[in-house]
């Protein structure tokens, strides 16, 4: 997904500027309907994004305070290093700017070319579209593979046949046209995620275009069944707090009597949640609140899991069923959520990736646009610990153990670019009213040991150096 989003950022950019040909050829005339073209290429460099400095505002939390004085330009460093192989597996060739070039008679593909690793395609679209001239030849090359001419006669004139540089001469326009209709392209060095860039060369025209070089994936799919209980598990995580999670039960089985509870469990006395089609799994004590999430996400086998605290309650508005029913509608959603009582709290996140010294970001209360054709539904970057979720989707950002006592939005901003979030206030349910519990609070509360953890994980994890909240 990464590499073909990325792929067509900037070839969304690249298709803009490209110019359609001045003429177009009667191939079996060698004539075109315009006159010669007359302006020569000025060839142009390509551009490649420079990282600029983000600055961290005076409201902003400067996440270097947090990291270890004495050790900082060690933890520096290995941040860099660390950051540089995420890119080596993140970033290919496909990341770099092309510019296509004007009044150009070349014809090629400007997406859409894929080929498997170490395997070969004819690359679609190749031509040349200019007037007549007693001799034509253009030239191919490209880094990570070799091209070759397919069905080749002793008559054609192709030099570097599998190799990287391909030259292909021929008398006639037609000529030339058809073997460049049989131009293939193979992939010589395997990379499940990657790329090449062609090099198309006719006097002085020059064309660059991408080759994705992709290893096609087995789907998963998730059957969803016809009933609410083969669609969604309802899973949470539970901290000392057994009345609270009793009474959720109690509430979840007099709107869904048969719909399947997971429970993480991290108490210091375990105690055992009654009832049937409960899966409660225990963990050793304290091992906080992203680990419980990984654990009872990783049980769930249903294409949906609907997340909530173990201190809300279900009511007649609490309607799952819509919210697989807006999933559905929407198969890019990977997360929708609802409202807990009167609250419908959501909100963006705008990420600068800054220079070498780290980024910004910036948490804002609220959401980005409305999602066209459901009503009362709006996009986000993170929403309330009330959502339905697609469990193949929040498997891959996961919930990181280290945050035991002071994380939620952390999700959300490791899935940023990864999940497209969504809240739809319409469907929610309520929040019980708090109980005296000495023990429990002495847990929520987290010290500030743990707040200081947290961003200095940000700091390093996210290589951040500045947040706003």
């Amino acid at each position: 997904m990464s590499v073909l989003l990325s792929l067509t950022k900037f070839l969304l950019i690249a298709s803009t500027a490209t110019i359609l040909s001045l003429c177009y050829l009667y191939m079996k005339t060698g004539k075109c309907t315009s006159p010669p073209l007359q302006r020569a290429y000025n060839p142009m460099p390509n551009i490649t994004r420079q990282p600029t400095s983000c600055s961290c505002p005076s409201s902003g939390i400067d996440l270097t305070k947090y990291v270890n004085k004495d050790k900082f330009s060690d933890i520096v460093k290995r941040r860099a290093e660390v950051f540089e192989q995420d890119q080596i597996r993140k970033k290919t060739i496909l990341n770099e700017l092309l510019l296509a070039p004007p009044h150009s008679p070349l014809q090629y593909p400007i997406q859409g070319f894929i080929v498997s690793p170490l395997k070969k395609g004819i690359i679609p679209g190749l031509s040349v579209h200019t007037v007549q001239k007693q001799n034509y030849k253009v030239t191919l090359s490209v880094s990570s593979g070799v091209l070759a001419v397919e069905r080749l006669q002793e008559k054609d004139q192709v030099e570097g046949q599998g190799e990287k540089v391909l030259s292909i001469s021929a008398s006639s326009l037609y000529s030339l046209n058809d073997l460049l209709g049989r131009v293939s392209y193979r992939s010589t060095v395997y990379s499940i995620k990657s790329g090449d860039l062609v090099h198309f060369t006719f006097e002085q025209y020059k064309a660059i275009f991408p080759v994705v070089i992709r290893q096609p994936t087995v789907p998963v799919l998730y059957e969803l069944g016809e009933d609410i209980k083969s669609q969604v598990t309802v899973t949470t995580k539970t901290f000392l707090r057994y009345p609270e999670v009793n009474y959720l039960v109690k509430t979840i089985r007099q709107f869904y009597e048969d719909i399947k509870i997971i429970i993480a469990d991290d108490s210091l006395n375990p105690q055992k949640v009654n009832g049937d089609n409960i899966e409660q799994y225990f963990m050793p004590p304290a091992q906080g609140w992203f680990a419980g999430r990984n654990l009872a996400v990783s049980q769930v086998t249903t294409k949906y899991f609907l997340w909530v605290d173990d201190d809300f309650y279900f009511t007649e508005r609490t309607k799952i069923e819509r919210f697989v029913e807006i999933m559905e509608s929407k198969p890019e959603l990977d997360v929708v959520a609802g409202s807990v009582g009167e609250y419908a709290n959501s909100f963006t996140l705008i990420y600068d990736e800054g220079d070498e010294d780290g980024g910004c970001l910036t948490r804002v209360k609220g959401t980005y646009q409305p999602i066209p054709e459901i009503p009362n539904c709006y996009y986000a970057s993170g929403v309330i610990n009330f959502f339905l979720a697609r469990t193949d989707a929040v498997r891959r950002v996961g919930f990181d153990p280290l945050l035991k006592r002071v994380g939620h939005s952390e999700m959300f901003m490791d899935g940023l670019g990864e999940l497209l979030v969504a809240i739809c206030p319409e469907v929610g349910l309520n929040h019980q009213r708090r109980k005296a519990n000495p023990q429990y609070k002495k847990f929520r509360k987290p010290a500030k040991s743990d707040t200081d953890n947290k961003l200095y994980l940000h700091f390093f994890k996210n290589r951040l150096k500045c947040m706003k909240w």
